[in-house]
């Protein structure tokens, strides 16, 4: 049951408990009432005058059932990714999912799209060879769509999106050798400008371990260069805390290397990973893909650059709970179940201890 209004205010709109957004109280079609979000937050609007105005263009347009019935794929998408993407930590990935999801069902109405259109969905990306991954994203942003829309917006519509997880294979072990990773940075420098980015892009995340998109993502205002620091707040990283990576001589230089760009071709630019005209790189594949190939390497993602950081610190001797620190792992399970393997001479240690204090058979 939905929950009750907690205030209702005159003109049709009121708070709910389990809302941050203004809703509104308006006829349907068949002469009773529904209540949508406004879409607009209580507190960017304390008094409502936004979304009094929205409820208002709704009365006029005639736009007054809420229900869900008749609602298409289209009008899902467009909600929810204007609404919900743009607060999420990346929401690039809800685009490149739903780029996926437009091909098939754009200009179908969510009532004809049940479990067998699901099912279909994903037996068709799997034939073209799509990884299990990429599916459960496609499919979890449908889910997560439909679920907001039936809270935020009651739509009386079904979820058939909802557990349908493929299984995914074991996570990747890919990681660069020296040789390998000198070979990637020669490729991107030999390249000149154009992929200037890239190397800067390599270089800092051996020297860091940090994620791609955390890099792609990076304002200057949380670089320090004079501390060999950079800042991360709660929102910016995967665990969801606060924290900092160190910076050594090469990763400063990587920077550094960004900061002169900056200050060349766009200074009042806020990020590190910009093009002339100021704008943020969103993605680097395409041309890590090219030089990754032209270097004569194999099945190496942008990832698998933070999972050589922490493979050559394990190999290193840097023990593993210092490792997870530094990759900000929110647990150091993770990190013992990724990176311990490389440490085979650990447990020969280990196990030595015993030939002193062990039982021995009398022969």
């Amino acid at each position: 049951m939905p929950i009750r209004p907690t205030r209702r205010k005159q003109g049709g709109i009121f708070k709910r408990q389990d809302s941050p957004y203004w809703w509104a109280s308006v006829p349907t079609a068949g002469g009773g009432r529904s209540r949508r979000s406004t879409g607009v937050t209580v507190e960017d609007d304390p008094n409502g005058l936004k979304a009094l105005a929205i409820r208002a263009n709704w009365m006029a347009s005639g736009e007054t059932q809420a229900t869900g019935d008749g609602a298409s794929f289209d009008d899902l998408m467009l909600a929810y990714l204007t609404k919900v993407s743009p607060t999420k930590r990346a929401p690039e990935r809800d685009r490149w999912s739903a780029k996926a999801l437009y091909a098939i069902f754009s200009g179908r109405t969510l009532a004809s799209i049940g479990a067998p259109e699901v099912r279909g969905y994903i037996a068709s990306r799997t034939a073209d060879g799509i990884a299990p991954g990429t599916i459960n994203k496609e499919v979890g942003l449908m889910s997560a769509a439909l679920n907001w829309a039936r809270r935020e917006l009651e739509w009386d519509t079904l979820n058939p999106w909802q557990s349908r997880r493929q299984r995914e294979p074991s996570g990747r072990e890919r990681w660069l050798t020296q040789e390998e990773a000198q070979c990637l940075l020669s490729e991107a420098q030999r390249r000149g400008d154009r992929t200037a980015h890239l190397v800067d892009f390599i270089v800092l995340a051996l020297n860091t371990g940090m994620r791609p998109g955390e890099m792609l993502r990076l304002e200057w205002g949380r670089v320090d260069l004079p501390r060999c620091r950079v800042e991360f707040g709660a929102t910016d990283q995967k665990n969801g805390k606060s924290g900092q990576v160190p910076l050594n001589e090469a990763a400063r230089e990587a920077l550094s290397s960004r900061a002169s760009f900056r200050a060349l071709h766009c200074p009042a630019s806020p990020w590190v990973f910009c093009a002339k005209d100021g704008e943020r790189i969103v993605n680097i594949r395409k041309a890590f893909t090219s030089c990754v190939q032209s270097a004569g390497l194999e099945d190496v993602h942008p990832h698998d650059l933070r999972r050589t950081c922490g493979s050559w610190l394990i190999q290193a001797g840097v023990p593993i709970e210092r490792v997870s620190e530094l990759l900000r792992h929110a647990d150091v399970a993770i990190t013992h179940r990724v990176y311990a393997r490389l440490r085979p001479s650990d447990l020969a240690d280990a196990i030595s201890v015993l030939d002193h204090e062990g039982i021995r058979l009398s022969r």
